[in-house]
């Protein structure tokens, strides 16, 4: 059973937080902006310093372990099973799956089409003046 510090165990995970040694912490997404995204995602954390006065482990970003607790805790031993952790891929939810023998052939009848589009878009006559704001 992997240990877990809670943000009220800060100064106790602080003792004994080792240099060098990954620990984790897990967001909570927002899924109605992210609605593709995981609910719960991981973060991996290597403290590779000490504070020069209070000798507390720390990250290259200069976060100690006791912030870290307190910030973003729980903090984990090891990683929690079940989530992906955020820096990896996210899983794939529209588009082709894998198989590239795929290939779109636009025939003329397309081309005019997509040409027109592209005309009909881009007319420099309609186009606002320069310098001027668009609500």
């Amino acid at each position: 059973m992997s240990k877990c510090w809670q943000p009220n165990e800060a100064k106790k995970f602080a003792r004994q937080a080792q240099i060098g040694k990954s620990y984790y912490v897990l967001y909570e997404m927002a899924t109605n902006l992210a609605p593709y995204e995981d609910s719960q995602l991981y973060s991996e954390i290597t403290f590779t310093q000490r504070r020069p006065f209070t000798g507390t482990p720390c990250t290259n970003g200069s976060m100690d372990a006791v912030q870290l607790c307190q910030n973003w805790g729980p903090v984990y031993e090891q990683p929690p099973a079940g989530v992906r952790n955020v820096a990896t891929p996210p899983r794939q939810v529209a588009g082709p799956l894998g198989s590239n023998d795929y290939e779109g052939v636009l025939d003329e009848a397309e081309l005019r089409g997509l040409e027109k589009r592209a005309n009909q878009g881009s007319d420099p006559r309609k186009r606002r003046p320069l310098g001027t704001w668009r609500v």
